[in-house]
């Protein structure tokens, strides 16, 4: 029979599959020997800084510049620090001095910059990311309000009809305010004709409205509202959208190693390594403002407050809203005030031309609306009047708003508006910030616990097993590189200190399936088998066993990575990750590995029983003349 250890044997993969699995996930893992460097981004509208003047800022700081250059193609100016820890308080001091010494709209974002050679970046390979607990920054959690987004959706179908009720002049129909998740229309009986065909109207706008129709004697009454699998549906779509417009937001920030997931089923966790001023972040992430832009009507009009005072009647249904400007730039006008530069989408534009051409000579107000929590801590929202403006002219996609206050104001409004507004209030129900001494802290005695169980576990090994053991060092070597490999290709793994942790178990599993490997072989050669029966039958019957214990393993790191987040979840993909390797190398690498290193054993052994033989024969012949 041949012998499967043979490696011109069939097996399914032979050493030059097995090498070449080991070469790909080798490179995979070889970003993580370079790490990503903290820089500052600093750009102005006008182009007017320059990266000595920069420099000069941060040298008079006490904070050392390693390298300052500008691209010339974006005026972007790129600033490294000697110390990168010290980015954050640099962004700090550069934005005081640019806003209140150069009255200069600058926007300045502390990023991660990749430091891998270009032929890795080529493959798209990139090191592994760090979790807060590691690499320090700010964690949130947010809650959406679900129930807000579907009194939001039901509120504008009210609009709609009491828009369609004054423009067909439908009389004594009144329209009331949602209630229960309902909208009641009424109207007298002699109107019940003119109530269904408003009704009508509505669900061919809404095909997901319901209706009742609960009529009396002297009333035609409808209730309006949506069914539970649409609510639940509009629930979805606004969790959904948060977490797109939050991505996008968190994009702003120059922040591009956050980590953004949904934790149960209306919250949001946020990670942001690196950050240490949460202020911005929170301020940004947290920002519920939403733009919107309306004609006047003293008729039929909604009441808004001026945000200087006064009150004005708008037409509560906007002309477009927020979700349809494409860019958002702050700057200053003529007289060094604060506004906001607005690009518009095509359809969006179209609206304002439209608008616009018919309404020379007519007022336009921009209508800004925010989320609060009342003294009741309930979630409410304000809305008020930044400005209204003549129309003097036909408009296109290009135009500004003012009348912002402070240029902080104006800038954070420009991000807001850039990442797209929420459809659903959300309020930040923890928050938590890990400085980056600890992260450091953290890193090191990780690292020290994984070294020292390395050493122990390779000085046990080699003093019990002897040339086994060298092939359970190499095995462990390749189990490491392969779960650093495929930790660095799966999208969206976090190294955090529980990762560690698993690291560390996967090398006290990796060792114990060769340890059962090897006491099986033992258990072979005491029995009489050869070397080479012993390497072939101990790895045969120890597979169960392997197998068994691996796979309950298995059941729990999936049960944690299916309901953890943060820290359970980075151990919960480093042990799931750490069984497959584990597998491979403690089983297919170590079985080609093994009759190498007991090769010159199996010599000794053949010598042997050819000697033994050789012996045999010379008695037997001995014996025979004897006889003879």
């Amino acid at each position: 029979m041949k012998n499967q250890l043979n490696p011109k044997s069939n097996n399914r993969l032979t050493p030059w599959a097995l090498l070449l699995v080991i070469v790909f996930l080798a490179i995979s893992a070889l970003p993580n020997l370079y790490p990503n460097n903290t820089v500052l981004k600093v750009s102005s509208h006008n182009n007017t800084l320059s990266a000595t003047q920069i420099s000069q800022y941060l040298e008079d700081a006490q904070l050392p510049v390693r390298e300052a250059t500008v691209n010339h193609q974006t005026g972007e100016i790129r600033v490294l620090l000697e110390h990168p820890k010290a980015s954050v308080n640099a962004q700090a001091i550069l934005q005081k001095k640019l806003q209140t010494q150069l009255q200069n709209a600058a926007n300045i974002s502390v990023q991660s910059e990749a430091t891998t050679p270009a032929w890795l970046q080529s493959f798209n390979l990139s090191p592994l990311k760090l979790g807060l607990d590691l690499n320090g920054g700010v964690l949130f959690v947010l809650k959406v309000d679900t129930d807000k987004a579907l009194e939001e959706r039901l509120e504008k179908l009210r609009l709609v009809a009491k828009d369609y009720r004054i423009e067909h002049k439908l009389r004594g129909i009144k329209i009331e305010a949602a209630h229960d998740n309902r909208v009641v229309i009424k109207a007298n009986s002699n109107q019940a004709g003119k109530l269904a065909t408003l009704v009508k109207h509505l669900k061919t706008d809404y095909p997901s409205l319901t209706s009742v129709e609960q009529n009396t004697a002297s009333q035609a009454i409808w209730q309006l509202g949506f069914d539970e699998a649409s609510q639940k549906q509009i629930a979805e779509q606004a969790i959904g959208q948060a977490i797109s417009t939050l991505r996008s937001r968190i994009e702003q920030l120059g922040i591009t190693e956050a980590v953004t997931q949904r934790q149960g089923k209306q919250h949001i966790r946020i990670e942001l390594p690196g950050v240490q001023d949460p202020a911005a972040a929170k301020r940004l992430i947290g920002a519920t403002a939403e733009l919107s832009f309306h004609a006047l009507k003293d008729i039929g009009g909604h009441t808004y407050k001026y945000k200087d005072g006064g009150t004005t009647k708008l037409n509560p249904l906007p002309i477009f809203t927020g979700s349809e400007i494409e860019s958002a730039q702050a700057g200053r006008d003529e007289s060094g005030q604060p506004l906001v530069q607005l690009m518009l989408s095509p359809a969006g534009g179209d609206k304002m031309s439209r608008f616009s051409r018919q309404n020379i000579g007519k007022p336009m107000a921009t209508l800004c609306g925010e989320y609060h929590q009342n003294q009741k801590g309930d979630v409410v929202k304000q809305q008020e009047v930044i400005s209204v403006a003549t129309i003097q002219q036909a408009l296109n996609r290009q135009f500004s708003i003012t009348n912002l206050g402070t240029m902080q104001r104006a800038q954070e409004l420009a991000m807001v508006l850039r990442a797209g507004s929420l459809q659903a209030p959300i309020t930040i129900v923890e928050e938590q910030t890990i400085g980056p001494s600890l992260g450091e802290q953290n890193i090191e005695n990780g690292f020290n616990a994984l070294k020292l169980g390395l050493a122990i576990t390779l000085l046990f090994m080699l003093a019990c097993y002897g040339r086994l053991g060298v092939v359970a060092i190499i095995a462990l070597v390749v189990n490491l590189v392969c779960l650093l490999g495929l930790m660095s290709l799966l999208p969206g793994a976090v190294l955090t200190l529980p990762g560690i942790a698993g690291l560390v178990l996967t090398i006290g599993m990796a060792v114990d399936t060769n340890v059962i490997i090897f006491e099986r072989i033992r258990d072979e050669i005491k029995q009489g088998a050869s070397t080479l029966g012993a390497l072939k039958r101990g790895y045969q019957h120890a597979m169960s066993s392997i197998i068994d214990a691996n796979l309950t393993t298995m059941i729990t790191a999936l049960v944690l990575l299916g309901v953890g987040y943060g820290p359970i979840k980075g151990f919960a993909i480093t042990l799931a990750l750490g069984i497959l390797t584990s597998l491979f190398s403690g089983v297919l690498v170590s079985s080609h590995l093994s009759p190498l290193f007991l090769k010159n054993k199996r010599k000794k052994e053949h010598q042997k029983d050819k000697n033994k033989a050789q012996l045999e024969s010379v008695t037997t012949k001995k014996e025979g003349a004897h006889h003879a």
